[in-house]
């Protein structure tokens, strides 16, 4: 009996983080698809089907049920793209040289803006503008996840480049660049791969990150 007590709570602890998991993988799916009006609390409930107990359980508000679901989506988006970066770089026999990784990483950074968690994020930056729980909710979301991914380009750029004095200044500019390239296809959709600004991108990787700046 006692084994048999032990073992309730797991699996219902296990039942609720599979429930909270399907949620937030519905609250992100439905953002994309129907945008910010689109993913209603209803809409959420029938995708992960959950009941509306459940989900209340777990995000009794909506609009911070969407800001958990769009940080859930893109914290594992950055963990994914450090992880290619790992087992593309720094897996093979022979070392690759700074530009080289330095470029890669670009090329996959760049990438991350057409993936679904910059989408979802886009719904609800612009959703806050007008709703200050939205805002309230994302702010200190958006600082935490900001810090994570500062981090995680340090890692992914090395030791050698990350060190560098301006390696600050390049990793603010690529993102605020990005972001602001890749909102353009909203209303313009091309191949982001072919985008004119990768190359300046790379060639501004080279000038700032110089061993001589001067």
């Amino acid at each position: 009996m006692a084994t048999n007590d032990v073992s309730v709570p797991r699996t219902r602890a296990q039942r609720s983080s599979d429930s909270r998991a399907r949620i937030l993988d519905a609250a992100v799916a439905c953002l994309i698809d129907g945008g910010y009006s689109g993913a209603t609390t209803l809409t959420i409930q029938g995708s992960a089907g959950v009941s509306r107990g459940r989900l209340l359980h777990h995000f009794p508000s909506r609009d911070r049920l969407l800001v958990a679901a769009a940080q859930h989506l893109a914290v594992k988006r950055v963990a994914d793209t450090e992880d290619r970066i790992t087992r593309l770089l720094d897996g093979g026999p022979v070392p690759v040289g700074p530009w080289e990784r330095a470029d890669r990483v670009i090329e996959l950074l760049w990438e991350s803006f057409s993936e679904p968690h910059f989408w979802a994020s886009v719904e609800l930056w612009t959703a806050a503008r007008a709703n200050g729980e939205i805002a309230e909710a994302l702010r200190p979301e958006e600082r935490r996840l900001g810090a994570g991914i500062r981090a995680s380009m340090a890692r992914m750029f090395g030791d050698e480049l990350a060190a560098r004095p301006r390696f600050k200044q390049l990793r603010d500019l690529l993102l605020t660049s990005m972001r602001g390239t890749a909102l353009t296809y909203t209303f313009d959709p091309r191949d982001p791969a072919g985008d004119s600004m990768l190359a300046q991108w790379k060639d501004l990787a080279r000038v700032l990150l110089a061993d001589d700046p001067g």
